[in-house]
């Protein structure tokens, strides 16, 4: 079956440690927002645009993908910023075309943990700039939590215990029942 997990959150909640880790457990691409952005700065192509155009620009891309995998009848994880909208659109196309679809939200419960995680973080994404806790702060106001359905994932826990959660909640989608947390 064709199965797209989205990993959504903050910047230093652990999408990318989580969407790149499925992909090596599941063996299938994982679809990371930021290196995507990255690879188009040097080409300019985002010179005098602004930010709510790029963003739009980014998350079709990411349903792009995401639609090529599923015509060609394989997985998907993609690693982004969301809101319930894009979840909900994501959601719908996944459904066309025959996949199921899994939203896992990343959340860090302790804010002076995740100020840590984030702080001193150097990520080295070509052509893409580091974040500092200013960054996350000004993205927490413009991303409030989802509310489409989603499980919760908190990277006070270990990523063990975390990607655990993800096939497990996953098995139960797959089975009928309901995620593990549809907060």
């Amino acid at each position: 079956m064709k199965d797209v997990l989205v990993f959504a959150g903050l910047p230093g909640t652990g999408k990318s440690t989580l969407a790149e880790r499925m992909a090596e457990e599941l063996t299938c691409p994982a679809f990371a927002m930021d290196w995507l952005l990255g690879s188009m700065v040097p080409s300019r192509v985002f010179d005098g645009v602004d930010e709510a155009r790029v963003t739009t620009a980014a998350r079709g891309l990411m349903a792009g993908l995401m639609s090529r995998q599923l015509i060609l009848g394989q997985s998907a994880i993609l690693d982004c910023v969301i809101d319930d909208k894009t979840a909900e659109a994501l959601r719908e196309r996944c459904k066309e075309l025959g996949g199921r679809f899994h939203v896992f939200e990343c959340i860090c419960s302790d804010v002076s943990a995740h100020e840590k995680r984030v702080s001193g973080r150097v990520r080295g994404i070509p052509g893409w700039h580091e974040i500092d806790w200013q960054h996350v702060l000004r993205m927490r106001d413009a991303y409030p939590p989802l509310t489409a359905p989603h499980t919760t994932l908190d990277a006070v826990n270990s990523v063990d215990e975390n990607a655990e959660t993800v096939l497990a909640a996953s098995a139960d989608a797959y089975s009928g029942g309901a995620p593990a947390d549809s907060a």
